[in-house]
């Protein structure tokens, strides 16, 4: 594996399973000092014994996004104990108000907006004046095939994912000139604990209903959005910014 990220200091969010976790371990094989957000410590502080024992270099921040001083806290750890921070996968994300609009209640959308959008505002707000610190950097907002058309019955996903789309794309603007660049990912079905849990009776039965969502006929790997992440963050995707960049198996294109 190829060495684009060596000792650039990355902040994963949502980084002990599915795309977070595949992310971590990619881009700490590629050089990486990798920094991992999320709720749980146990699986935090097993996610950076692997990837010592690999080789690579990592620390776990137990954190709750939707917090604004715990965002604040990830970046300064992060510069605490590296001394710079140069990328971002902002991944933390999932569908947890589902019904038609009409049903919603308030508090669910108002956490639903909380977990997918204001937890990347607060990201935003604390990560770009470390990375301008640092000179300049990445950011990759992940979004999702909800964030650029509707879906039934996800109402309030659809709602925050749009508008991770539309913060990205403008702090991508208000970020340009200092050498920092933000992109979104327009995510499809991938294999993650989320979809197998949530999309039919049995893991089997999800993966397939969401398989037949997208053209290509599969869902996608963890460790495929992976190396798009790692692209992304590396200075090979220095003239992308502001993107809203489908990885979807076709979804998109329907």
């Amino acid at each position: 594996m190829s060495a684009h990220l060596t000792d650039k200091v990355i902040l994963i969010t949502g980084a002990t399973s599915g795309m977070g976790r595949a992310t971590a371990e990619r881009i700490a094989a590629e050089g990486a000092k990798v920094v991992l957000a999320a709720r749980g410590k146990e699986a935090g502080d097993a996610l950076v014994a692997s990837i010592r024992g690999g080789g690579g270099e990592a620390t776990f921040v137990p954190a709750d996004v939707t917090v604004e001083a715990d965002s604040a806290e990830l970046v300064r750890q992060a510069v605490s104990r590296y001394g710079r921070l140069d990328g971002v996968f902002n991944n933390v994300g999932a569908a947890t108000a589902p019904g038609p609009v009409t049903d919603v209640d308030a508090d669910a959308w108002h956490a639903e907006l909380a977990l997918n959008l204001t937890s990347v505002f607060y990201g935003l707000k604390h990560q770009i004046p470390a990375l301008r610190a640092s000179g300049g950097g990445a950011i990759v907002n992940n979004a999702s095939v909800t964030g650029v058309q509707g879906q039934s019955g996800f109402s309030a996903y659809a709602a925050a994912k749009h508008g991770v789309i539309g913060l990205t794309r403008s702090a991508a603007l208000e970020t340009a000139e200092t050498a920092i660049r933000i992109n979104a990912l327009v995510t499809g079905g991938v294999d993650t604990p989320l979809l197998r849990g949530g999309m039919g009776p049995t893991p089997d039965e999800a993966l397939r209903a969401a398989g037949a969502m997208h053209p290509l006929g599969r869902i996608g790997r963890p460790e495929e959005i992976a190396a798009f992440v790692a692209f992304l963050l590396s200075d090979e995707a220095a003239f992308i910014t502001g993107a809203a960049l489908a990885i979807d198996g076709g979804m998109t294109a329907a």
